[in-house]
């Protein structure tokens, strides 16, 4: 069963279950997964629908957003739009897969370097590149940097 094919099928189940916090979100994703396909096929794209692969790093922005406006709103005195913030979250993250742990992340990135033949922090680009292919949607990318910049460094 392929993303879009869960995603419609639990939205069919949060909209028989009344869960609305679930149903906004899985309608905001959907939405966002649309503007995606619109926007590869005006980019000139062979494929108007975006593979399983590109999902998961939309959802990957969508909880960095979410990860921002949660900070912004505790800062701001908000605890009840933070909450829903979380909430839309957890949602979103159960659609991607596991993410790395600290100590998986720096075996991953060790494993690229070796891989990669890098040496050098000039070498951090193609480190970078490699990792982002082969673990998309489960490392934050800005946390690998720092790793990889300190085992290169």
């Amino acid at each position: 069963m392929s993303l879009r094919d869960k995603l419609n099928a639990d939205l069919k189940e949060a909209m028989k279950a009344g869960e609305k916090r679930k149903l906004a979100t899985i309608r905001l994703m959907n939405s966002s997964i649309k503007d995606k396909d619109i926007n590869s096929r005006t980019d000139g794209h062979e494929s108007a629908l975006t593979p399983d692969s590109g999902l998961v790093e939309l959802f990957a922005k969508m909880v960095k957003q979410r990860q921002d406006s949660i900070a912004a709103y505790d800062q701001g005195g908000r605890p009840e739009l933070a909450q829903q913030e979380r909430e839309e979250m957890e949602i979103i993250q159960s659609y991607m897969p596991k993410q790395l742990s600290e100590e998986e992340t720096r075996e991953a990135v060790k494993a690229i370097i070796a891989a990669t033949g890098a040496s050098s922090v000039k070498d951090m680009g193609k480190v970078m590149a490699e990792l982002k292919a082969k673990y998309a949607g489960q490392l934050d990318m800005a946390k690998a940097g720092g790793v990889v910049k300190a085992l290169l460094g």
